[in-house]
């Protein structure tokens, strides 16, 4: 049956039965100790407590301690770093002048 073919006064009597309904739902729903609202609606967002938020973070900060302390104690020891050798001015000195012979050379050559 299509709605544009009913009358208006099937369509009060549709309205007021709906009406009905809904109100004998609503006190159904209060006699069975749920909320008043609607189905959907009824359900109350569950939100966790300060205390079990903290509980929660101290495990996890817990497990990433005990995973780093695993991780560190499977990696080999590197061993110590060799001491750098200095160079003496007297060798830097040397080293640049040869190297400003050498490019110098080099620039000669192309030209």
């Amino acid at each position: 049956m299509d709605l544009s073919d009913l009358t208006i006064n099937q369509l009060k009597r549709a309205a007021a039965i709906k009406e009905r309904i809904e109100a004998l739902n609503k006190e159904l729903r209060s006699i069975l100790g749920a909320s008043a609202k609607s189905g959907a609606a009824a359900t109350k967002k569950r939100t966790m407590s300060a205390s079990v938020k903290r509980k929660i973070a101290a495990a996890q900060k817990t497990r990433w301690a005990n995973l780093r302390r695993a991780k560190s104690a499977a990696l080999p020891v590197k061993p110590a770093a060799k001491a750098k050798k200095k160079v003496s001015s007297a060798t830097k000195a040397k080293l640049s002048a040869k190297l400003k012979a050498f490019w110098a050379a080099k620039k000669a050559g192309k030209k």
